[in-house]
């Protein structure tokens, strides 16, 4: 038997392994004190494992094959490692796009999570919110989560569906960003896809925080939101305005 820390690093497994935009990234404000983390963050705290993490602010799926997977093989101290959990969530920026490609996404997202699955024990994908954006992307969502089905099944994908993923609690006045809980909300989601395939977790993420909600904080957070949502509701109008002349010329 090798002593501890003797194993090669190809032969060890390295935890989470995630790419993505800026939902798998995080970061952000705090919601009831509690620290906007990634999902992807919480479901390696909750597993037990390490996370590595190469998703970026605003990435599209050409940013993800073209530059995160790059990243990757360029800066990992151990290019060769697995992973136990590989994992992308990837779209919502391109099916708000106003140059959306279905089948342009399909194929890079196949290339994509391939990769991915070429270095993990097990593959995860996303499909997005229904109620995604602002203007509404539509249509567009529901032929970004076909291909994402599509790909998975063929890759054998594990997806966690996020069709019905809505509400003030857990979404930005945006109706893009997850709050903090809604980081949790979407980590808990994930996790119950990995316990249906005996993939356990040790610890909830939501037993691991704690917040208090005050009157004042209740008054605060609602005026804050109020003033956001206006201002979101603004700027979309102007957009699909743009968008209307962009299909009409």
């Amino acid at each position: 038997m090798l002593p501890l820390g003797s194993l090669a690093p190809t032969a060890a497994r390295l935890g989470v392994l995630a790419f993505g935009d800026s939902i798998t990234n995080g970061g952000g404000e705090l919601q009831w004190g509690v620290a906007l983390q990634s999902w992807a963050w919480w479901v390696a705290r909750a597993l037990g494992f390490p996370f590595t993490s190469y998703a970026v602010d605003g990435a599209q799926i050409t940013g993800v094959v073209e530059e995160q997977i790059p990243a990757f093989q360029r800066r990992s101290a151990h290019p060769q490692a697995r992973y136990e959990l590989g994992c992308i969530y990837i779209g919502t920026n391109d099916a708000r796009a106003l140059d959306w490609d279905a089948a342009g996404f399909e194929s890079k997202f196949r290339r994509a999570l391939e990769f991915i699955a070429s270095r993990s024990d097990r593959t995860l994908t996303l499909t997005s919110p229904l109620d995604l954006g602002c203007p509404r992307a539509g249509t567009r969502v529901a032929e970004l989560n076909a291909a994402v089905e599509r790909v998975a099944g063929e890759v054998g994908a594990l997806v966690t569906d996020l069709r019905d993923f809505r509400g003030r609690n857990v979404v930005m006045a945006d109706h893009v960003h997850p709050t903090a809980l809604g980081q949790i909300a979407i980590a808990e989601r994930v996790l119950a896809t990995l316990a249906r395939e005996g993939i356990k977790p040790t610890v909830m993420p939501s037993e691991l925080i704690e917040y208090e909600i005050t009157w004042w904080k209740r008054l605060r957070a609602d005026s804050t939101y109020a003033y956001r949502h206006l201002k979101v509701s603004a700027v979309a109008g102007v957009k699909l305005g743009l968008s209307r002349i962009h299909r009409g010329s």
